[in-house]
């Protein structure tokens, strides 16, 4: 039985655009696009590691808004469960710490990039609430 493994992203929003972040050669997923975010640690809640993973992996704070999705993905290292939440910088620029490189682009040209998997939904239901 493969493990769950429960991560959140952050959907982080500044002038019509959207925080994308690259994934290293050394993870799992290597070069693929993704929300930045991080593993749920015991007793947190999805919100709390969300701010813990963006100062760690970003270097900045942020507010935490709605829920956009949450996506059960079957990859061969383990069942992901991630929640995505629109987000807002409040201190601080994002920066790479973990990341190869990161882009910001609009809501329509998400699509563009090569994604992982489990990111796919969020990017449907946000290029189908910008586009009504």
């Amino acid at each position: 039985m493969k493990k769950n493994i429960h991560v959140v992203g952050a959907v982080i929003v500044e002038e019509n655009q959207i925080l994308c972040a690259q994934r290293g050669d050394s993870k799992s997923l290597p070069y693929k696009w993704e929300f930045p975010g991080g593993k749920i640690e015991q007793d947190e809640t999805p919100q709390e590691a969300l701010r813990r993973e963006i100062d760690e992996e970003m270097q900045c704070r942020i507010e935490i808004g709605e829920q956009i999705e949450h996506t059960v993905y079957e990859y061969d290292f383990g069942v992901v469960h991630l929640t995505t939440f629109y987000c807002h910088v409040l201190d601080g620029t994002p920066s790479l710490t973990e990341h190869v490189a990161i882009r910001w682009l609009t809501p329509a040209d998400l699509h563009t990039l090569d994604w992982a998997p489990a990111d796919i939904p969020a990017i449907e239901k946000i290029a189908a609430t910008c586009n009504r």
